[in-house]
Formats: structure tokens, C-alpha cells, sequence
């Protein structure tokens, strides 16, 4: 998440921006698209005064709140927000679950119903917002398309919410380095190894290629911003509703399914790309395209697994194995095979490569849409 700090006529110690990236910085957690946060401080009557507005990909959320503390007023815009969240998405899924039968049948249908409404409805606004705006002028329907795409995609954010990881492993601070990964991973992360918190930054950024830089870019091309900011949708609800536990098995089954379905062939091409990105790099192409054959599948995901045995192979080293998710244990297999340790460095030379792969795929992308047009 990328951060722009106002401080109006009070002067605020750097502890208290690193506080409210830290606690803004978990929203990132609810959307897909790298976020924008601007953070205005102010101090009026005795009142500490904290304004915070987050911008990602369609989604607008801000708070504002006055405290006799500056934190105490972070943590509220925070719990502000993050309510804003939940009652967004509780809307409809309650509407939904008071209006058909409490069956697993009727939890299916209303699972679809979300799963149908929310990417339609995002592909009808933007669509029509886009086309109102090329209307009016036709650079004012560009630079809208411009702006959607830009936040459509993750690439950005994502290096630097890793290359953190990294500064904090090579200053030796592993508590901090746990605090900076819990922000891009799912697990928990309090218990991490230096060399545990350096595979789940490594298999974040490999895992995110896919469905935060080349997915997007893939429908971008196909079908501009509207199309972008509708798999962003999918896929931000799959992160919100696919779950496979008590309350989401039936209600979220539909939501899982959709985004297995659109990161079905984006995901293949990223891992595709990413032995060519990794021949680019001075990585192991060879390997990358061993184990991509050998392990792809080795997840439950159909799709996750695809450039995370990639990566591992031109890296050389294992990803994925058992991990904990909210204090409970979960034996996943490893991915790639453990020719050295894994180092820090590698969160570097992921990033690289994911690039490297985002680079080609634009570049690719661009060719075929020429080709087309001629």
C-alpha cells in the first residue's frame, strides 16, 4: 500500500507514521488491488485528529476520528474502516441467506447469486462509466481507463511491501521482518524462522505474478479496464467468501469456483512466462521448467501451485510445506527440491523475475492486439 502523509499544523515524530502504516497497511488484506492511502493529521481544541481515505482498484473507504491520541485515533479510523468492510459484504449475503432456505441446496444458490451480481454489476459500472466518459472526450475515456487499469494492477506494491521483508532480514530484526511479511501473507507468522518468513515472502510474490500482475493484464488487453476491475472483483471475493469452513463450504463454493475458473489460463501463462523471465534474470530456466512439469499440481488450489513450482525451480530451492493458519496446523506439500538453503536475496530475485515476466507478458500482449488490429 503506497502512503501520503498530511500533517497540518502540527509536527508528528516518524514513529507515528511507521504506527499508522502499520495498522492501515493491514486493510491491504481485504482487497486485491495495491491500495492508496492518504493520512491527514491534524490537532484542533485538545483533540487529536486522524483523517485516513483508501483508495483500491473501485473501492473508497474513509474514516475520520479524534482522540486525546494521535494512535488512539489511528485505531479507530482502522476499526471504522474494517466495519465499513464487513457491512459492505454482510449487505447481500445476509439479504440472500434470510431469503432462501438454510439448506446446503439454498446456500448454493445464494453463493451463486453473489457470485453472479458482484462481477456483473462491476463490469456494468465501469463499463458504462468508461463509455460515458469517452462520450465527453475522448482523452477524458482514456486517462479513466488509464487510471482503472494502473490500479488494477499489483506489481508495484507488491515488490515493495516484499523488498520490507527483505531490509528487515538483512538488519537482522526478525520480529520486525515477521511484522512486514504478516502484511502479504495469510499464515501466521509470529513463530517464523528467518528462513521461514523469507519462503512466504518468495511464495507471495510468485503466487501474486499471477493474479496480481499477469491475470489483470490479461483481461486488460481483452477487454480494457472494465474487464481488469471485474476479475479484480472475482477474485477479491473469492478472498472474502471462499473459505472452507462451516459458514462459506456451500455459500462460497460458487465464488472459489469462478476465480479457479479465471485464473485458470492466466495462471499457465504466468508460469510460462516466469521460466522465460527466469532465463532473463540469470536464474535457472532449466529448472524452473522441471519442476513447474513436475510440481504444479501440488496444491489445492488448481491455480496456486503453477508459478510457485516456477519460481522454486529457478530459484533452486523448496517453497510451500506445512504451515500455520490461524493456530491451526496445515500439511501442505513442498514445492521444488532443496538444492541450497533458501537466503533473503531470493526475495530480490523473485521480484526480479516477476518483472521480467510482467514485461514480457505487455510486451506479448501488445503484439498480439497489433496483430489483430492489422
Amino acid at each position: 500500500m503506497k502512503f501520503v502523509f498530511t500533517d497540518k499544523k502540527v509536527t508528528l515524530p516518524a514513529s507515528v507514521h511507521a504506527y499508522a502504516e502499520k495498522k492501515v497497511g493491514k486493510l491491504d488484506r481485504y482487497f486485491k488491488t495495491e491500495g492508496e492511502a492518504s493520512v491527514v493529521f491534524s490537532v484542533e481544541k485538545d483533540r487529536n485528529v486522524c483523517e485516513i481515505t483508501v483508495r483500491s482498484g473501485s473501492m473508497i473507504l474513509r474514516a475520520s476520528e479524534s482522540t486525546s491520541d494521535m494512535r488512539a485515533s489511528i485505531d479507530a479510523c482502522v476499526s471504522g474502516m474494517e466495519r465499513q468492510i464487513r457491512k459492505n459484504k454482510a449487505r447481500l449475503e445476509k439479504r440472500l441467506r434470510t431469503a432462501l432456505p438454510k439448506t446446503p441446496r439454498g446456500e448454493l444458490v445464494g453463493g451463486a447469486a453473489v457470485a453472479a451480481v458482484l462481477p456483473l454489476g462491476t463490469l456494468a459500472v465501469t463499463g458504462l462509466a468508461c463509455w460515458a466518459a469517452a462520450r465527453l472526450h475522448p482523452a477524458l475515456g482514456l486517462a479513466l481507463q488509464m487510471l482503472w487499469c494502473g490500479q488494477a494492477l499489483a506489481a508495484k506494491g507488491l515488490a515493495q511491501e516484499s523488498r520490507n521483508v527483505y531490509k528487515e532480514l538483512a538488519r537482522g530484526d526478525l520480529p520486525a521482518a515477521r511484522r512486514a511479511v504478516a502484511r502479504i501473507v495469510g499464515r501466521d507468522t509470529q513463530n517464523l524462522t528467518a528462513a521461514g518468513v523469507t519462503r512466504a515472502a518468495v511464495e507471495t510474490v510468485a503466487e501474486n505474478a499471477s493474479d496480481g500482475v499477469i491475470a489483470p493484464l490479461l483481461y486488460m488487453l481483452l477487454g480494457g479496464a472494465p474487464l481488469a476491475l471485474t476479475y479484480k472483483a472475482i477474485n477479491t471475493m473469492d478472498s472474502m467468501l471462499g473459505y472452507k469452513n462451516e459458514k462459506y463450504l456451500y455459500f462460497g463454493r460458487c465464488a472459489a469456483k469462478l476465480d479457479d475458473a479465471a485464473n485458470w489460463l492466466p495462471s499457465r501463462l504466468a508460469a510460462l512466462l516466469w521460466v522465460a523471465a527466469a532465463a532473463l534474470t540469470g536464474n535457472s530456466a532449466r529448472g524452473a521448467w522441471r519442476i513447474w512439469r513436475r510440481d504444479r499440481r501440488r496444491h489445492a488450489s488448481p491455480n496456486s501451485a503453477q508459478t510457485e513450482s516456477a519460481c522454486a525451480g529457478a530459484l533452486g530451492v523448496q517453497l510451500a510445506g506445512p504451515a500455520y493458519y490461524f493456530g491451526e496446523y496445515y500439511d501442505k506439500p513442498t514445492i521444488g527440491d532443496p538444492l541450497r538453503e533458501i537466503e533473503p536475496r531470493d526475495i530480490l530475485r523473485a521480484n526480479r523475475m516477476m518483472y521480467a515476466e510482467s514485461l514480457l507478458a505487455l510486451v506479448l500482449g501488445l503484439a498480439v492486439r497489433l496483430m489483430l488490429v492489422l
